[in-house]
């Protein structure tokens, strides 16, 4: 599967996995309250790739004969939801800041950093160069020590992945 500009919807019950999704680069809308016929017509409306933990939505017509295509995220733990959907749908963190807000899911915009002055803390204006500001929610973003350990995080996360896919070859 191509992962290139994929976006994504996910049901209520995936709140976390939509935000490191988002930390991922990639565009995922979520809901805390939606109806599965809402989440559907998203999905087929928007060519969006539907995430969810509901088993039955899964057997609903529309996803069984491939018209959405989605995916049953099954773990319950975060880590094992981002293992299993970037194992089964190859996809690959991005080395620059998210594109995406994590929280209202709209795209970022770069900000100079004399518009940030007095509106984040003064060690982070002192040492940071490069900045980006959610035009919904007001929020701002840089590549501080917390960003380090987030791709910290994706890349094991993903190195689990490629290791457990790895060790499911066949024996010659």
């Amino acid at each position: 599967m191509n992962t290139m500009g994929i976006k994504f919807v996910a049901d209520q019950m995936l709140g976390r996995l939509s935000k490191w999704l988002r930390l991922l680069g990639y565009d995922t809308l979520y809901f805390k309250s939606i109806a599965d016929s809402d989440l559907i017509h998203i999905a087929e409306g928007q060519e969006r790739f539907l995430l969810t933990r509901d088993t039955r939505l899964m057997k609903r017509r529309v996803i069984r004969n491939g018209l959405i295509k989605a995916m049953l995220v099954e773990g319950d733990l975060l880590d094992d939801q981002l293992r299993q959907v970037t194992r089964e749908l190859g996809l690959l963190p991005s080395d620059l800041l998210p594109p995406f807000c994590v929280e209202c899911n709209l795209p970022l915009e770069l900000v100079s950093r004399e518009n940030v002055k007095g509106r984040v803390p003064p060690f982070v204006y002192r040492t940071q160069e490069n900045f980006t500001r959610c035009p919904g929610c007001g929020r701002f973003y840089w590549a501080g020590t917390h960003w380090e350990r987030i791709k910290e995080k994706i890349s094991l996360l993903t190195a689990d992945s490629k290791e457990s896919d790895a060790g499911r070859g066949v024996d010659s």
